[in-house]
């Protein structure tokens, strides 16, 4: 089939694991994994040389069973700029940020040859990101944004290996392509249909990626005080991203800043003449919903057309309802799933031997500076998102100088994403 015949991933998280399942058992491609050398990675490549290039996928929950299965991939690459061949169809699965300098790996005469690239977890932005760089390689490449992920998946013994577990499978994501009315993304969209995934075609690859919560939500949870010092600091007690103070950061003035922040964005949608959303209506029809007897069909519905208390009182009542999980069955002693218990992520030594940053700030401070870059160039003015980008790029700035002693990560680095807002804006 037309696309799928070769299908490269870039990528060795467990996320390329599901994938490599779902092209290989349902389109039967012709599928190869490359990625860079490092010592996280080398784990990875010796596990699956080491069982014959058998992947293998469990799942926790029996009604995802159609993404469960083992497959033998047919290449696997060790350094990226070790791939030869012809491959129809690129699929980045590496982070956000990193979109560019993977591609600068490939070797000009294997991305010339390509025809279709796949974002899977894009930002606002990236398609528009890689249309530049590809416009600079005289390719015309269709490139497909999915609005995030379809799922959650991690390694099953917690370190690199063949084997992954997915925990959880979204009802729908979100996809656009950079070509209209694009073949591809239609046999995309019957595909997943086939293992259970709805996906929903956007007018266009940027209206696809403004479908991911995380950059609405994100921001105000990790660029606060109170996360801030629970990812940088010395105390060893447990803070969770999602629970009220004191034991998260929900508060009524984070709620706030949510709000605002969801507010600023839209006006830089508005710019782009893309179809803003409803944030209350999203996040609980759209990701994890709530009983009714918390939130009503017409608060959910009509949360655009009320007033800023109104709305922030709304959202508070969302992340309250959301502290046991309102759909799990309680135990003997009455209590409900843990939700919220999301532990935040402390500062870590990495694989190599460097102090790092969790994921989570580090991608969102990606994500945020290039939302930041385009309401620039839109000459929309975000005074909160600034707030959010000031006081991370300060606590980066005071983690930096209090580890004269220690190796850093380039995370630790204040970075102004020039270059990649510039070939963004290029194509807006």
């Amino acid at each position: 089939m037309k696309g799928f015949n070769r299908v490269l991933i870039l990528g060795t998280g467990p996320t390329a694991i599901q994938l490599a399942l779902n092209f290989k058992a349902q389109m039967n491609s012709y599928i190869g994994i490359a990625g860079r050398e490092s010592v996280r990675s080398e784990t990875f490549y010796s596990d699956i040389e080491k069982n014959d290039f058998q992947l293998r996928v469990s799942v926790q929950n029996e009604k995802h069973k159609k993404m469960e299965g083992e497959c033998r991939i047919d290449q696997l690459y060790k350094g990226i700029d070790t791939v030869e061949g012809n491959w129809e169809t690129l699929i980045l699965s590496v982070t956000t940020d990193a979109y560019i300098d993977v591609l600068r790996q490939v070797h000009h005469h294997v991305l010339e040859k390509v025809k279709y690239i796949v974002l899977v977890s894009p930002t606002l932005g990236s398609n528009h990101l890689l249309r530049s760089y590809m416009n600079e390689h005289n390719s015309d490449a269709e490139i497909i944004s999915f609005s995030t992920y379809f799922g959650d998946t991690r390694w099953v013994a917690e370190r690199p290996s063949n084997h992954v577990l997915t925990t959880a499978v979204k009802e729908k994501v979100f996809i656009g392509s950079s070509h209209y009315n694009s073949d591809y993304v239609n046999k995309l969209c019957f595909m997943y249909k086939e293992i259970g995934l709805q996906l929903e075609v956007m007018k266009s690859p940027i209206e696809a990626e403004t479908r991911n919560i995380s950059l609405y939500v994100h921001p105000p949870l990790f660029m606060n005080d109170f996360s801030l010092d629970a990812i940088f600091g010395d105390t060893e007690t447990k803070k969770y991203v999602y629970k009220v103070y004191p034991e998260g950061p929900v508060t009524q003035y984070l709620v706030r800043e949510m709000l605002s922040q969801w507010k600023e964005i839209m006006n830089v949608l508005k710019k782009l003449r893309i179809n803003g959303i409803n944030l209350l209506q999203f996040m609980t029809d759209d990701n994890y919903p709530v009983r009714q007897e918390s939130l009503s069909r017409n608060d959910i519905e009509n949360f655009n057309s009320f007033d800023d208390i109104h709305q922030e009182y709304l959202l508070y009542i969302r992340y309250t309802s959301l502290l046991v999980d309102p759909f799990s069955e309680p135990d003997a002693q009455g209590r409900y799933f843990d939700f919220s218990a999301v532990p935040i992520r402390r500062v870590f030594v990495n694989k190599e031997g460097y102090l790092d940053v969790p994921r989570m700030p580090k991608e969102d401070y990606y994500r945020i500076k290039i939302i930041h870059g385009i309401a620039e160039h839109l000459n929309v003015p975000c005074p909160t998102i600034e707030k959010f980008i000031s006081k991370y790029e300060s606590k980066l700035k005071d983690a930096a100088n209090s580890q004269d002693s220690r190796l850093l990560s380039d995370a630790f680095i204040v970075n102004s994403f020039e270059t990649d807002i510039k070939m963004i804006c290029s194509e807006i």
